[in-house]
């Protein structure tokens, strides 16, 4: 794992990068290597990759944390990227892998009410892609919206979103 890191640190090539992000998606299965992975760094590595110009890395790096943010540690250090998540949803190609990437990972981190503070912004889009969307991007935004909308704070944010 820690060698995986380093070469996602090391390297500019593309292919390189979304073999090692898979890798590090496969084995965050495993609950051990979710800790290990965030001991080494590994989440701030594998996020600063969503910075990434090349969509398949970006979409390779939103499943590698959707994977590690199944631990509360984990979605402690990934919620700084919430923001840019949400940013990827609106701006990726409509029902596009790296746009149902974004949206599984923002399923995880709306788990617990701890960061829908942090997605207010983006329920227009949200709304947006529940009428626009294909079906498969329909049913990932409702997993979005029914965990915003179990938290009484952000009734009103939902029922006066512009759509």
């Amino acid at each position: 794992l820690q060698k995986l890191i380093h070469l996602l640190q090391a390297t500019d090539d593309p292919l390189i990068q979304e073999q090692a992000l898979i890798t590090l998606s496969n084995s965050a299965a495993f609950s051990v290597n979710q800790d290990i992975i965030r001991n080494l760094d590994g989440l701030s590595v594998i996020g600063g990759m969503l910075s990434d110009s090349i969509p398949k890395v970006k979409e390779k790096a939103l499943n590698a944390l959707n994977n590690l943010s199944m631990n509360i540690k984990n979605q402690e250090e990934i919620q700084v990227y919430i923001m840019q998540v949400c940013r990827n949803v609106e701006s990726a190609p409509l029902n596009s892998d790296l746009q149902l990437a974004a949206l599984r990972l923002l399923t995880n981190m709306s788990v617990t009410s701890d960061y829908h503070h942090k997605m207010i912004n983006s329920i227009p889009c949200f709304l947006h892609l529940l009428s626009e969307g294909t079906e498969r991007t329909q049913i990932q935004v409702l997993k979005v919206l029914v965990n915003l909308s179990a938290n009484p704070a952000m009734t009103k944010h939902l029922l006066r979103a512009q759509v």
